[in-house]
């Protein structure tokens, strides 16, 4: 092999995905490990660790074991979910299933932080400024984040809790794993809110926002420079894996991070838009700045200085699979969306919401659900499939027109990534319903690998953001299309009234009274 090669690990929400990355950006040898998520009836979303790194390892073993004579790895990039919490004890090991992002069971207490005797948005006025000022950002007060999740560990898992020596990301609980070392960034931790975010702040907890947030802060990690070098390989780790116990590994970072990364978008307000699991839309932007209202906020970007766009759909590439699993059980997902292409822009009046689990950005409310709107007997399978990509991309482009109101101008290039972005036939349904060119990134479920892997060089020294920018590449582009525009927009319409008209009858519904 004759340039250096990575190795990259995304701990994503389905599961784990290792691959060896060249400098180049190339993905040599990519394995995935599926992993198990256990919903409960009151909110609960939850992962078992072990199962992560029992994963974790056995896939790099198959990536090393199919490389062709390799050099020695470079480094480790590690990339995956955030605003997820496991809870740690001091020799390292998990002491309860880890809390997923979508986990709300925190949200009694939760609200009991954010709120007071005078609320906005459940936020108390003189709380919210103290974190927008300080921190850019601050807890749902629905109890889908960190601080939620250790309200809920507190109260409802005490023993864990009593025992953690801290409460930390997935990213980091890998890191932990490899290297023995117990330690966050600021853009790991950010889903917590507990880091002065200010420019030119120093790197550390902030007193005022852990106070407000009722954080305990002998359970917080230590806190280094996003980017920092976590360590080399424990020993058994590196015999176990068939690697140098020398091999650096790089502190782990959100998804978030990595997908701009390796989508190359990594210039000021340079756009790209995810469809995985979940979905956002998101670019570097040089301030920092919050909007509470549409859940919204600037977080510590690539390198230390910068910042980057944070919001998220709670649903994105997961409502196709939930059709292909639970509704339409006969083929996949290449045969639903052919069968999509049959059915006419529009799909011939339906119009899905694709809440299936709550929303996050733009509109705050665990309690939405899903649903298929205007279904009449003329409604045709591929009618009803086409609609689930279209709602998908609805809710993409209501997003992009608050995150572009949040930038003070349109995002530059929308480069559309992840396991959404295989489809040419999504991808055209975005272009057309955002009414923009979108660039399809190539071989875009890999765009997290490659970003791990450019994320540790750059922080290796081995790579500079231009030369990232100038080696990533993209595949089709996709013009938005004068036909269809007067179709998708009259159902844009519809769909962006359909959350408030909605939303008294999901409280009711799935509201805490309903439980």
């Amino acid at each position: 092999m004759n340039q250096r090669w990575y190795l990259a690990i995304d701990l994503g929400t389905g599961g784990t995905k290792v691959g060896a990355v060249a400098e180049d950006g190339r993905v040599l040898h990519a394995e995935f490990s599926s992993v198990d998520t256990d919903l409960t009836d009151d909110g609960g979303c939850e992962q078992d660790t072990e199962q992560w790194w029992i994963g974790t390892v056995a896939s790099i073993r198959h990536v090393l074991a199919a490389l062709d004579e390799p050099s020695e790895c470079a480094g480790i990039g590690i990339t995956g979910q955030w605003g997820s919490t496991v809870a740690v004890g001091g020799d390292g090991i998990a002491l309860a299933p880890c809390v997923l992002w979508s986990d709300h069971r925190g949200a009694p207490w939760s609200k009991k932080v954010t709120g007071g005797t005078v609320k906005v948005s459940g936020y108390a006025p003189a709380k919210i400024v103290q974190w927008l000022r300080l921190a850019g950002g601050a807890p749902n007060p629905n109890g889908a984040d960190p601080t939620g999740h250790a309200q809920f560990l507190k109260h409802e898992r005490p023993d864990a809790y009593r025992r953690a020596a801290a409460l930390i990301e997935p990213v980091d609980f890998v890191g932990l794993r490899l290297t023995g070392r117990t330690a966050a960034t600021p853009a790991s931790m950010i889903g917590s809110w507990l880091t002065d975010n200010r420019p030119g702040a120093a790197v550390g907890y902030d007193a005022t926002v852990v106070k407000l947030a009722r954080r305990d802060r002998a359970k917080l990690p230590d806190l280094i420079a996003t980017g920092s070098v976590l360590g080399t390989l424990l020993p058994d780790v590196a015999a176990e894996l068939g690697l140098p116990i020398s091999t650096p590994v790089v502190c782990g970072v959100p998804d978030l991070h990595t997908a701009a990364m390796g989508a190359g978008a990594v210039a000021d307000f340079a756009g790209h838009i995810s469809i995985s699991t979940t979905a956002w839309v998101s670019a570097p932007v040089p301030f920092k700045k919050a909007d509470v209202i549409h859940q919204l906020a600037s977080i510590p970007g690539l390198r230390e200085g910068s910042y980057l766009i944070a919001n998220n759909h709670e649903t994105g590439g997961s409502a196709l699979r939930w059709l292909r699993d639970a509704v339409l059980t006969d083929g996949g997902y290449d045969t639903l969306t052919a069968q999509a292409a049959a059915a006419a822009p529009g799909s011939g009046g339906v119009i899905f919401c694709p809440w299936l689990n709550g929303e996050r950005s733009p509109v705050s409310d665990e309690n939405l659900r899903a649903s298929f709107l205007n279904v009449s007997v003329a409604t045709t399978r591929a009618d009803l499939i086409r609609a689930v990509l279209e709602g998908v991309a609805y809710n993409a482009r209501w997003l992009l027109e608050v995150t572009e109101k949040f930038a003070g101008r349109p995002l530059d290039g929308l480069r559309l990534l992840g396991g959404g972005a295989t489809s040419d036939l999504w991808c055209q349904i975005h272009a057309d319903i955002i009414g923009r060119r979108i660039q399809q990134v190539a071989d875009p479920v890999n765009v997290n690998l490659r970003g791990a892997a450019w994320f540790a060089a750059l922080h290796l020294g081995h790579l500079t953001l231009d030369e990232i920018a100038a080696r990533a590449p993209t595949a089709r582009t996709f013009e938005p299309s004068a036909q269809t525009a007067p179709t998708y927009a009259r159902s844009y319409s519809e769909f962006v009234r359909l959350a408030k008209a909605q939303r008294q009858m999901y409280r009711r519904l799935n509201g805490p009274r309903a439980r």
